[in-house]
């Protein structure tokens, strides 16, 4: 996903965005965004910052209820437009489904989503066995391997923290 819309701006079709190209405003320079299941097509005719927030003009959304009816929508490119990732750098959408194991213990499930709260990217984890996800920090130490090509990322699981009781 390379931006969301996030709500509508004005009586004239304007709609806020949120953008997470590397320089925000870029987003208008990969052409036509689609929705993730690529069933709308965006073309953004003009865009401009207002305070932190990014505004545009799609092409065909003229007023404000369309532009409203917009809100939330994901917005992506092909994977073939975008630039190669830098060494050591890696798309989000590229590391979501890929197989995860440990150093020491094997399999343990498949990245379900990459976040950021500010304080650097987290992997979510679903393991293999069910059960609640696993955020582990993204960072070298954490995560030794990512293996785009092989499908897989190996992980330094943490060691689990046990009470007096026994329980994890």
């Amino acid at each position: 996903m390379l931006g969301a819309i996030t709500g509508a701006h004005g009586v004239r079709g304007e709609v806020r965005l949120t953008s997470f190209a590397e320089n925000p405003r870029d987003i208008a320079a990969y052409g036509p965004l689609e929705s993730e299941d690529g069933s709308e097509r965006f073309e953004i005719t003009a865009l401009r910052q207002v305070g932190k927030s990014l505004v545009a003009t799609l092409k065909g959304v003229s007023d404000r209820t369309a532009a409203e009816a917009l809100r939330g929508t994901g917005l992506h490119v092909p994977h073939s437009v975008l630039p190669e990732a830098e060494e050591e750098s890696w798309y989000h959408g590229d590391l979501i489904g890929l197989a995860v194991s440990t150093t020491d213990a094997g399999p343990v499930g498949r990245i379900v989503a990459v976040h950021n709260f500010g304080a650097g990217d987290l992997l979510e984890i679903a393991p293999d066995e069910g059960g609640d996800t696993e955020l582990v920090p993204f960072t070298r130490d954490a995560v030794p391997l990512v293996d785009i090509a092989g499908g897989r990322v190996v992980i330094n699981w943490p060691p689990a923290i046990v009470g007096d009781d026994g329980d994890k």
